[in-house]
């Protein structure tokens, strides 16, 4: 009988935001054993420098190597614009971001060929979205539009109410008179926040959720390199962080929607930077 490839996917984010692509990995891949990593002592990674968000990612990743993963995910937006590709020569396995799935979905999702991105300061200044649609098709337009508040209100479980729909007003109303038809949620925080952003934005915007596509890209990866887990045994997932473990815990099973199984914190000292 073949069982495939056991071995755990590895994913990192600065925080919580990641699992939601963990919530996604799950649906799609129930047999696959998940091995997150939460940066939360150096979180967020939003606002630092491309050269200092390259080098906690590079350690991020080689912490999760010590687990012997088969694949890493980097399951934030910022990192995935600045660091993937680096990853990506670096290490030797494969490495996915967030970044690029959202934009294949966007491209076959708009009519008008105008298509918004939301996500952090980070991301936004980054250009790497504006990049690879232009990259893509030269003829649609891309949007970009930072949210930087989102994150805490998601983080709050403040995914309604007038406050919350006040902030959404305020920074969707450029991409409304863009009159955008596809929003890419370009931050892993946002898709808490989908009902309220869809209001504003109007009942026929085309709202792209990048950690849906994401885990569509990762299941597409591990058959392609015929590393599955086909045990069909229930697999055991662990979660680690660098700080205030409790903290995570109580937004993070808001996030995943179920309870943490195995959370520990883990001291950075001893990874190689």
């Amino acid at each position: 009988m073949i069982l495939g490839d056991a071995r755990p996917i590895g994913l990192f984010d600065s925080g919580v935001g990641g699992l939601t692509v963990v919530r996604e990995v799950m649906k799609v891949m129930p047999g696959e054993r998940i091995i997150y990593f939460g940066d939360t002592a150096r979180v967020p990674y939003g606002t630092k420098s491309s050269r200092v968000v390259q080098g906690f990612a590079l350690q991020d990743a080689r912490l999760l190597m010590q687990y012997d993963v088969k694949l890493i995910v980097v399951a934030c937006h910022t990192a995935s614009a600045v660091a993937r590709d680096l990853l990506g020569k670096t290490l030797p396995l494969p490495v996915l971001g967030v970044i690029e799935p959202g934009v294949r979905a966007a491209l076959r999702a708009t009519r008008n060929g105008r298509i918004g991105v939301i996500g952090t300061r980070g991301t936004i200044s980054s250009g790497t979205y504006r990049r690879l649609i232009a990259a893509a098709d030269p003829e649609i337009r891309a949007y970009g539009r930072p949210c930087p508040l989102f994150v805490p209100l998601a983080e709050e479980g403040w995914v309604d109410g007038s406050v919350t729909r006040e902030v959404a007003r305020t920074y969707l109303a450029p991409l409304v008179r863009r009159k955008v038809d596809t929003l890419i949620l370009g931050c892993t925080h946002y898709p808490l926040l989908k009902e309220i952003i869809r209001s504003v934005m109007g009942p026929d915007i085309r709202l792209i959720d990048s950690a849906e596509e994401t885990a569509g890209a990762i299941l597409r990866t591990l058959r392609d390199r015929g590393i599955e887990n086909l045990s069909g045994s229930r697999p055991e997932h662990r979660f680690m962080v660098s700080d205030i473990p409790h903290q995570f815990r109580r937004v993070g099973e808001r996030f995943l929607g179920c309870r943490l199984e195995s959370l520990s914190r883990i001291d950075l000292d001893s990874v190689v930077p």
